[in-house]
């Protein structure tokens, strides 16, 4: 391990105080700008770059072995550090042990450089604190499985509540790319394939982050999950209207609603020009237009490929050029290119000015963190819980909320005192219950023989403690991603001695070709992995009820098991409490409420698929491959039944209004139950080619048996806007259909009609769709 002094290591006189101290007293925008202006070039490029002290093999990262180990910055960081990368996340530390490592750090740089300017430290934190021993919460299309905002917003504060108690300051989070084509490996990283929900929940996640003091990361801006045949690093051609309409529009509601002090870019390449080096992206757009003034961050050695990957600059020097005019502020995780930036700004081909403006946005961010201020002279902290009861109860809620019950024949739940084999490759693996990037998947999986650090039942633990342990018979069956059938003859035994057979199938979750979902793991099919389906079509043989429950980080294409099996369950990787959630709504226990944040495809050959889509998308009268699919965006059963009526709304409203909807929702069934209120809507004319439905707004409810309330939910005509031919986005009159529904389908429906001048739409401030329940 690299030596603290290392670090800070070389002529730079030690000093008992920062020299930063403000001896005229100047405060907020003046001090900083005091202070750059008196920085040498080599401490204002110190600023902006990041430090990885890292090991051989510890490859978290693409194209990690391409690049120079980061501790040859141990020279350069005598001038000072903008970030520390991943001081927790790299490899399993004990996390006391590392705050001391990170306290001397940090105290290194104070009193060791001439400016005593602390770094800035981000770790991940997709789904939780990417450290050892860290609760593991449900993944982000987990999130957008159970429709609550609220608990998002929860959760990310008792994420950053841990973060801030270890010195961290930023976190690369969250995944703001809408669902565009399951087959990319990153749709477990993912909300929904919807923007206004991708927007709500990510906004909601940057408000709970960022109320701890820790700065939220949108990523990946923009157009990431919108690469050819959905494979990762793909180029894109995305038109300008389907940027601003979908894939921009949770990155503004972020910023302009949320708040967010951060933005990483994404690797992609729009239309040629990667957005790393496009300065209508990264300041045109962020800057300009929505007035974003945190700091934008690389990707990951994202400078250096536009020499490496995109080949539109000659070499790193050219790169970091391109990136800094763009608006690019650091590069992450180490200098690889901006450490060229001194000797091209002494021979004239960078324009200081442009190091300035990166600088002084580090500056404000660090100002607004309180490093500049910050001396580590206290002790760190001493013994840190990172997974204290009240966040695996959040976890535990979470999980819950986000199971979707996606058919039911009537099996379900399962009466005591049945016989229950669990069958299948990933009903008693504990990493089938996580993300890519979790830590267990993300880095322990790199050091064999490490305790996962917390506790984490598999489905058939909780199935055992759900049902009775002499109840439940188990058989692994299959490998997620073999062709090993060796295990089929004991799993199809196990299940025919069985009065019900749960199959826990799906996807493992890793990174670039080690897993079967995750960053740099795409498909070609939709198929599940494996011979997974197989061992399924095996124990259906058996003629034992079969329901099968799907742990996966992706939608697949199983319109086959809807009418064969008995149930279905959809569990998108849900966290270190998971199997617990699985259980109880096998038991009854829990009565599943959660919905479709992605639409469960029929087929691989319908892809890119979206329910966003004009009417020519679903394939109807002109093409003998409709895209009909299994399931719809929305979908969700429960073991209750609601109604949805009185569904109401002016007769007309104007463009530069809201919508006010009511609709009267009541629970006919005998249990409580949670409904997902979802109100669409569609543009009936237009003059370019609209969605058949839109999610305009949407209420979590929990209703008694037989209790009705009425849900008001206030739309803002902007909810509507959409880029004409002109590129402008605006508010046209016209009609209006409205439906509410249990999905994207139609229960009640009504209409109004848009009226008044066409209203134009300089941001999306004014479109979150407001919820009252009487």
């Amino acid at each position: 391990m690299t030596e603290v002094h290392a670090v800070v290591g070389g002529p730079a006189p030690a000093q008992a105080a920062p020299d930063h101290d403000r001896p005229d007293g100047r405060t907020g925008e003046a001090r900083v700008r005091e202070l750059l202006d008196r920085m040498t070039l080599e401490e204002k490029i110190a600023q902006l770059v990041g430090f990885w002290e890292k090991e051989d093999g510890e490859a978290v990262a693409p194209l990690q072995g391409e690049f120079a180990d980061a501790v040859k910055l141990t020279d350069f960081a005598r001038h000072g550090l903008g970030h520390l990368t991943r001081a927790y996340g790299t490899r399993p530390v004990d996390a006391t042990e590392r705050a001391a490592w990170l306290w001397g750090f940090q105290r290194d740089l104070v009193t060791g450089t001439r400016l005593g300017i602390p770094a800035i430290v981000h770790e991940e934190c997709l789904t939780g604190l990417s450290a050892w021993k860290a609760a593991t919460f449900p993944t982000p299309l987990a999130w957008g499985a159970a429709f609550d905002p609220d608990l998002v917003t929860e959760m990310a504060a008792a994420i950053g509540s841990s973060m801030r108690a270890l010195g961290i300051h930023q976190g690369l989070s969250p995944v703001l790319d809408v669902i565009r084509d399951p087959r990319w490996g990153r749709v477990d990283e993912c909300v929904a394939e919807d923007p206004y929900l991708v927007g709500t929940i990510g906004t909601s996640y940057v408000r709970g982050l960022q109320s701890q003091g820790v700065h939220a990361t949108l990523k990946h801006f923009a157009g990431y999950s919108a690469s050819r045949a959905g494979r990762n690093f793909g180029p894109v051609h995305a038109g300008p209207r389907e940027l601003a309409d979908v894939l921009f529009v949770p990155f503004e509601m972020a910023i302009l609603d949320g708040d967010a002090r951060s933005v990483m870019h994404s690797y992609a390449e729009i239309d040629g020009v990667p957005v790393a080096a496009d300065p209508a992206m990264l300041t045109g757009v962020l800057r300009d237009r929505w007035g974003f003034d945190g700091t934008v961050v690389a990707d990951y050695y994202g400078v250096a490929f536009l020499h490496l990957l995109h080949h539109v600059a000659a070499d790193n020097a050219g790169a970091a050029a391109q990136a800094l005019a763009a608006g690019l502020d650091i590069e992450l995780p180490t200098g690889d290119a901006f450490l060229t930036l001194a000797e091209s700004v002494r021979a004239g081909a960078v324009d200081e000015a442009l190091v300035d403006r990166a600088v002084l946005r580090v500056l404000r961010q660090k100002q607004e963190l309180g490093l500049l201020d910050a001396t580590f002279a206290e002790e760190p902290p001493g013994a840190v819980d990172l997974d204290p009861p009240e966040h695996r109860a959040i976890a535990r809620r979470l999980a819950e909320e986000s199971m979707v019950l996606v058919a039911n024949q009537g099996v379900l739940p399962l009466p005591a005192g049945r016989r229950v084999a669990v069958v299948g490759p990933n009903a008693d693996r504990p990493g089938a219950l996580f993300g890519c990037y979790s830590f267990l998947n993300h880095v322990l999986v790199q050091h064999p023989g490490v305790e996962t650090g917390f506790e984490v039942p598999t489905v058939l633990d909780a199935m055992r403690a759900e049902f009775g342990g002499d109840l439940v018979t188990s058989a692994g069956g299959c490998d997620v991603d073999s062709d090993d059938r060796s295990g089929f003859d004991e799993a199809v035994a196990t299940a025919s001695a069985a009065d019900v057979a749960v199959l826990v199938v799906g996807d493992h979750a890793g990174l670039f070709g080690r897993g079967t979902v995750g960053e740099g793991c795409d498909r070609d099919d939709l198929e599940l992995p494996g011979v997974q389906r197989d061992l399924v079509e095996a124990v259906l043989a058996t003629g034992t009820p079969v329901v099968l429950v799907l742990l996966t980080g992706r939608p697949y294409a199983i319109d086959w098991a809807l009418t064969r099996c008995a149930a279905v369950v959809q569990s998108f990787f849900p966290g270190e409490e998971g199997a617990g959630a699985i259980a109880g709504v096998l038991s009854g226990r829990v009565n599943p409420s959660g919905r479709l944040p992605v639409t469960l495809p029929g087929s691989a050959g319908a892809q890119p698929y979206s329910y966003l889509h004009p009417t020519l998308g679903a394939g109807s009268n002109g093409t003998n491959l409709p895209a009909t699919p299994a399931a719809p965006f929305g979908h969700g059963l429960s073991y209750t039944t609601f109604a949805h009526a009185d569904l109401t709304v002016p007769d007309t409203v104007p463009t530069d209004g809201a919508l006010s909807v009511t609709v009267r929702v009541t629970n006919t069934g005998a249990v409580t139950g949670d409904d997902v209120v979802q109100l669409y809507g569609h543009d009936v004319v237009a003059p370019v080619t609209r969605p058949v439905a839109q999610l305009l707004g949407y209420r979590r409810v929990r209703l008694e048996p037989g209790e009705s309330v009425t849900v008001r939910l206030t739309v803002p005509t902007t909810r509507l806007a959409f880029s004409d031919r002109t590129l402008t986005r605006v508010v046209e009159p016209g009609a209006v259909e409205l439906w509410v529904g249990t999905s994207v389908r139609r229960d009640t429906e009504t209409s109004t009609t848009l009226v008044g001048d066409t209203v134009a739409v300089t941001n999306a401030s004014a479109r979150w769709t407001t919820t009252e329940v009487s």
